[in-house]
């Protein structure tokens, strides 16, 4: 009989040590996913920084303006609606789902919240699930901002913001990453080269036409150089962003996986400096000089393409990646000039370009064979067409209605004066 007892209590400690050790392990990889979640956050103020870097200063408060209420609107109304509307939970992989449960349970009973060991094979909790994502999801409108920078009303685009990310980014997001069509096609995105990037380059894509060049951007045939207000503010910014990379691919493995999370921030390293590298021997080739913005969008550029494949391509490919990306961003800014589409930051051609690119070399450097050059290419097609055409109806409808240009007056004198009664640069001297 005492020996029944013991190998019962035996059981019972083991149990009791297992659980202990699930536990440990919840908390650590949930420790890394907030820090991720932050790290993903600050990027927000790497795109401001870079914005207002690259644009005049004379628009620097309304630049900044959409950049602080950007991640407001991004964040809430992928609460409302986006979360449940990407992770509808599809019983069968299909087009479109809601997961009205879970809008429920959020809003109405979020005691009852997943935050065991047994949500998401003790990766993070449901809270930290949520909150990542919406990181993700305000990032994709950030894109559309430096794009359509300097003369586009204000109004028009946070109405824009609203309906793109509360609607479009998680309904495209949730043929992949929600278990969707595309999931079931075999289409591979790891942190969102086109998911993220290229859905907000396509809505970057279509604002820039429909609201038009910058007066002066175009004269006679040739493109005129309009002088940012800081350098330094723009390199900072750049590499704020690239500080939340480590987050956004890191923290795309969805653990702390010690090995999986390394390999992953050495590829997204090495793709970045191979981008700066590929964006500043372009640049010198086409231009005669050592042009510095070039080389900082060519590290965006680096980290926007190795992003699709930031697990699944080895160092060496991964640096082949970051470089075609890097030489890609200045032809792509070279093309978009000749095309007289005006993008302040150039953030069609790093996020959309280099999201097309580094989402097509999963096909061609994925250690998986299950990655096709093909199906790749089939959902960077699907993702662009409805992106693209669901930005342009939104866009079009507003210039249709509201406007989406501000004056002639209000651009030329700068926004700054006429919107928000404030410069972003002034010098005042005590009498």
């Amino acid at each position: 009989m005492k020996y029944f007892a013991t190998l019962l209590a035996n059981d019972v400690a083991a149990m009791d040590l297992s659980v202990e050790i699930s536990q440990n392990i919840l908390t650590t990889n949930n420790v890394w996913m907030m820090l991720s979640t932050a790290l993903v956050f600050i990027m927000h103020l790497g795109f401001a920084g870079v914005e207002a870097g690259f644009g005049q200063a004379k628009n620097t408060v309304n630049i900044l303006f959409k950049n602080t209420v950007t991640p407001i609107i991004g964040i809430v109304s992928y609460a409302a609606i986006g979360f449940f509307l990407m992770y509808p939970g599809f019983e069968v992989p299909g087009w479109f789902s809601f997961d009205s449960a879970g809008w429920d349970m959020f809003w109405f009973s979020p005691s009852s919240a997943d935050v065991s060991a047994g949500y998401a094979d003790g990766g993070y909790t449901y809270w930290t699930d949520f909150l990542f994502q919406a990181m993700f999801a305000a990032t994709a409108a950030t894109i559309v901002s430096g794009a359509i920078a300097e003369r586009v009303k204000l109004g028009a685009y946070l109405i824009f913001t609203l309906f793109y990310v509360g609607f479009i980014y998680p309904l495209i997001g949730s043929w992949k990453w929600g278990g969707g069509a595309l999931d079931a096609m075999g289409f591979y995105d790891f942190a969102g080269s086109t998911l993220v990037h290229s859905v907000g380059g396509w809505g970057a894509l279509a604002g820039v036409i429909l609201v038009g060049p910058r007066i002066g951007k175009y004269v006679n045939g040739k493109t005129i150089e309009k002088p940012g207000a800081s350098v330094p503010l723009a390199v900072i910014g750049v590499f704020l962003l690239w500080l939340g990379w480590f987050g956004f691919n890191g923290g795309s493995v969805l653990s702390a996986d010690p090995g999986l999370v390394s390999f992953v921030l050495v590829t997204t390293s090495l793709a970045a400096c191979a981008g700066g590298l590929g964006g500043f021997l372009a640049a010198y080739f086409a231009f005669k000089r050592l042009d510095l913005g070039m080389v900082l969008n060519g590290i965006l550029a680096g980290l926007v393409a190795i992003t699709a494949g930031a697990d699944v391509i080895n160092p060496g490919p991964a640096i082949l990646v970051g470089f075609i990306g890097g030489i890609l961003v200045v032809l792509s800014a070279i093309f978009l000039d000749k095309l007289k589409l005006d993008d302040v930051v150039g953030a069609v051609s790093v996020h959309l370009t280099c999201g097309i690119w580094g989402t097509l070399a999963v096909g061609i450097f994925s250690t998986n064979p299950e990655h096709s050059f093909i199906t790749q290419l089939m959902g960077v097609l699907i993702c662009g067409v409805t992106a693209f055409t669901a930005a342009f109806a939104i866009f079009f409808a507003l210039k249709k209605t509201v406007g989406i240009r501000v004056s002639e007056e209000h651009e030329r004198t700068g926004l700054d004066s006429h919107e928000h009664g404030i410069r972003g640069y002034t010098i005042v001297f005590d009498e």
